[in-house]
């Protein structure tokens, strides 16, 4: 395998995972961004699920490689991850998501597990991710392996050039860096309150509304979430939304009424109509591979889509060394 240099521009949780994955192949990384971490990575909720992304084939294939490979990540004490079980619930029908096949103890509510005003809903056990406490090993994992890790604002996938591939995983930045207008932002914000003993997840389908309800427990603290809206790349912090989010889900848990309320973090998530991972065969500098756009199913996707991007920047690699 050659030695030369891969560039991985973003240092989200694709970024990352991407350049541990093309370490462990053998290869030169350095990481490129303006912050490491990513700050939309930063404020994920986090809790496996291939929501709203597609196609689903491949969506399906992405999900149960990062599923797979955060079931082992679980065993690790200092990972933040961790295998947790709960409930998705609904106050309408609601059937079966198309990714219940992959969980094998995904089964029906029984009506005394659901929250008053919920009519149906699904118990399961996935990985639920701490994203500080996880992107804090994610990095130390890639430094390990021997990946450099630079701070600063890329302009053109051209700036790089006497490399063997340059890898997009940008995230909203790929909108200008890729000219791809079809790439949108989502808002989220999530609220982190101290923790009044809850030990199971909770979510409601929602639907397309961009209040969402939702509450993960890490330990000592709880995510509350959230809100997803379609459009909106703001960052600014917002109390009111704190306060709406904070009093659906103490609707949904009281004791949640009570608990202090630590800090809010929000990102926008890098939405199109399907995830993009391809090699872009436009001209130039280095080949150039994607792996971008993953809604809000990044850190569900973020195993598998690294692999896939790994398989295609080794093959365009060869292909440019004249193999």
């Amino acid at each position: 395998m050659t030695t030369d240099k891969v560039i991985v521009v973003g240092a989200g949780v694709s970024g990352l995972t991407t350049g541990v994955v093309l370490l462990e192949a053998g290869l030169s990384v350095v990481v490129v961004a303006e912050e490491v971490p990513g700050r939309t990575s930063l404020a994920a909720g986090a809790l496996w699920g291939p929501y709203l992304v597609e196609p689903w084939p491949k969506v399906r294939e992405w999900s149960l490689a990062s599923l797979a490979e955060f079931r082992l990540l679980a065993e690790d004490g200092e990972s933040g991850v961790r295998m947790t079980g709960g409930i998705e619930a609904a106050r309408h029908s609601m059937e079966a998501p198309e990714w219940s096949e992959l969980l094998p103890d995904f089964r029906p509510c029984d009506a005394d597990e659901l929250p008053p005003g919920f009519v149906v809903g699904h118990r399961f056990t996935v990985p639920l991710v701490d994203m500080p406490v996880y992107l804090a090993w994610l990095r130390a994992r890639f430094l390990e392996l021997g990946g450099q890790i630079e701070t600063r604002t890329v302009r053109s996938f051209d700036e790089f050039r006497g490399v063997a591939a340059v890898v997009n995983c940008s995230g909203l930045g790929a909108r200008a860096l890729a000219i791809d207008t079809g790439l949108r932002p989502i808002r989220g914000q999530h609220v982190i309150v101290e923790n009044p003993g809850l030990t199971e997840f909770f979510s409601e389908d929602t639907g397309l509304s961009p209040d969402l309800v939702c509450f993960y427990p890490h330990g000592d603290t709880v995510t509350l979430g959230g809100t997803a809206i379609d459009g909106d790349g703001s960052l600014a912090d917002d109390d009111e939304a704190v306060r709406n989010i904070l009093k659906r889900c103490a609707a949904v848990e009281p004791r949640l009424a009570s608990a202090r309320i630590i800090e809010q973090r929000i990102g926008a998530r890098p939405t199109r109509a399907e995830v993009r991972v391809e090699l872009d065969t436009g001209t130039y500098a280095a080949p150039l591979v994607h792996n971008y756009g993953h809604g809000g199913a990044g850190v569900t996707l973020s195993w598998g889509c690294a692999r896939e991007t790994a398989r295609l920047v080794t093959s365009a690699i060869w292909t440019a060394e004249g193999h």
